[in-house]
């Protein structure tokens, strides 16, 4: 059984920083599609960014564009979600995703094999 653990969650002021990461312990994320999703409270999953295993291109919401980056170590057994900026709008739980082979279109969707239980962002204003 796979398991994602994220990590990196906190409590943060607007306007600062956090630093999300994701493993996946005794599995091999290479060659996998991996990325984030984000349920703020009382709301449903949404999809946050995306990397692809092929050729490592990256997919962003709108809301995060230009403040999170998505990225991965270069082996390639850890991903990562760095948020600038953030605002009391992130807040919420974020999810790391994985899955083996997915077409862009299906990103945003829920068909990812593997999910983390995810961890905690809080943004106060």
């Amino acid at each position: 059984q796979v398991q994602l653990v994220e990590s990196g969650g906190g409590l943060v002021q607007a306007g600062g920083s956090l630093k999300l990461s994701c493993v996946a312990p005794g599995f091999d994320l290479d060659g996998n599609v991996v990325g984030w999703f984000h349920q703020a409270p009382g709301k449903t999953r949404a999809g946050v960014s995306f990397i692809s295993s092929a050729d490592g291109s990256t997919v962003y919401a709108t809301a995060v564009k230009g403040r999170f980056t998505i990225s991965r170590d270069h082996a390639k057994t850890t991903e990562y979600l760095e948020m600038n900026n953030l605002q009391p709008e992130d807040t919420g739980v974020y999810y790391c995703v994985s899955t083996l082979e997915m077409h862009e279109d299906s990103y945003y969707g829920e068909a990812w094999t593997y999910w983390g239980q995810g961890t905690q962002v809080t943004v106060s204003s």
